[in-house]
């Protein structure tokens, strides 16, 4: 694989460690703003909100800029927005902070998707997105884990501090690293024809696999710190050794994922999205003893990264060579829609029943719904021959 894609990977690191970090800072977010847990996991929300709007906004506007030049300012309004957590006086002043950082997201991995799969040849495309998420698996096994300790140790706003450093450090390495001359739009592809291939039927199916799925898994992860010690008994410094166990679970299922989809894409998709809900199901019973509860925290993590590398690229698929900038940023802001989706379900199911130790089982019912999709997709591919879907627009 080429150098210039691992320099895609540090980025992701640095927005995946923002992202997720708030999980393990739950507990101290809430009590030193005066809000309850379920509104701090709102943040989470309002993060993956930022990112649902700023993706189609800010590849729509930097549309004709050199790629290198996108992925750059991203990430100098990544830092900046992580600056601005650091010194949040308020719940709401943290929030507008979270959803100014989000603004980078969609677009950054929407961009990398596509810079990375013209890296590599064509059978080894869903390789080279799971290589660029890597390093949102990384940030789950040792930013989010180290940000919750650094946040126990000296405060949550110290973690923020840490990560905006990772930001800056991320922005020298795309500047350095990424080659200019592969990193220009195709010009000739108007706003119009993008949209034509975003419009698609199987596109949209693609990105209401992507929102449903990735709700389940949110649902149960938004609320992991107080599932793991209000219902497994485990204490809060516990927490963070455990949140490890998720990210090596991510990292498994990321590159796993990715490297069957290459042989098999839909079936691959199916089997983990099917696979996701019924660990998610299994969850309900498996957090009330401590040995099952950490064994499926890493199994959640498998399977719900498993999936990461198919959605994308079955989208990037069928959004065609017109759609596909456009497309691939608007499936980022489909993750990010179940992200803040699920943390809502979440919330909802803790403040209003069955409570906390239900979310998992409403979790899996969530992700059947993107299985279902999954399946009516893979139905239309097997009825209808690709040349009448590529003529009908579908």
């Amino acid at each position: 694989m080429p150098l210039a894609l691992y320099t895609l990977t540090a980025g992701a690191f640095a927005i995946g460690t923002t992202e997720f970090v708030i999980m393990g800072l739950l507990l101290q977010v809430a009590g030193d703003l005066g809000v309850s847990i379920s509104l701090a996991g709102l943040l989470i929300s309002g993060y993956a909100l930022g990112v649902t709007v700023g993706a189609p906004l800010i590849t729509i506007l930097t549309r004709q800029w050199p790629r290198k030049t996108v992925l750059v300012a991203l990430m100098v309004i990544f830092t900046i927005g992580n600056i601005a957590c650091t010194i949040a006086p308020s719940y709401g002043a943290l929030m507008a902070a979270r959803i100014v950082t989000a603004l980078a997201h969609g677009t950054f991995f929407g961009v990398g998707s596509v810079v990375a799969t013209a890296l590599v040849p064509p059978e080894r495309k869903a390789s080279a997105i799971a290589i660029m998420f890597t390093g949102l698996t990384a940030a789950t096994l040792l930013g989010v884990p180290l940000g919750a300790w650094i946040g126990l140790a000296y405060g949550w706003r110290a973690t923020f501090w840490t990560v905006a450093v990772i930001g800056a450090l991320a922005t020298v390495v795309l500047a350095a690293f990424v080659p200019s001359s592969d990193s220009r739009n195709n010009e000739a592809v108007s706003l119009r024809e993008e949209l034509a291939g975003l419009l698609r039927l199987q596109v949209l199916l693609g990105l209401g696999m992507t929102v449903l799925g990735y709700a389940g898994v949110f649902a149960v992860v938004t609320y992991i710190q107080p599932i793991l010690t209000q219902i497994t008994g485990f204490s809060e410094a516990a927490v963070s050794p455990i949140l490890l166990i998720f990210g090596a679970g991510l990292a498994i299922g990321n590159l796993g994922g990715g490297w069957l989809a290459d042989k098999r894409l839909m079936p691959t998709l199916i089997g983990t999205l099917a696979t996701l809900a019924i660990v998610l199901a299994a969850m309900t019973f498996a957090v009330h003893e401590k040995t099952l509860a950490v064994a499926f925290v890493g199994l959640l993590g498998a399977a719900a990264f498993a999936t990461v590398a198919p959605l994308q690229l079955r989208v990037l698929e069928k959004a065609g060579g017109a759609g596909q900038g456009l497309a691939s940023s608007l499936n980022i802001a489909a993750f990010n829609l179940g992200n803040a989706l699920g943390a809502w379900i979440g919330g909802v199911v803790i403040d209003h029943g069955p409570g906390l130790g239900s979310v998992p089982f409403v979790a899996a019912l969530v992700t059947l719904a993107g299985l279902v999709l999954a399946l009516v997709s893979h139905g239309l591919d097997r009825r209808i021959p690709a040349s009448t879907l590529s003529h009908q627009g579908i």
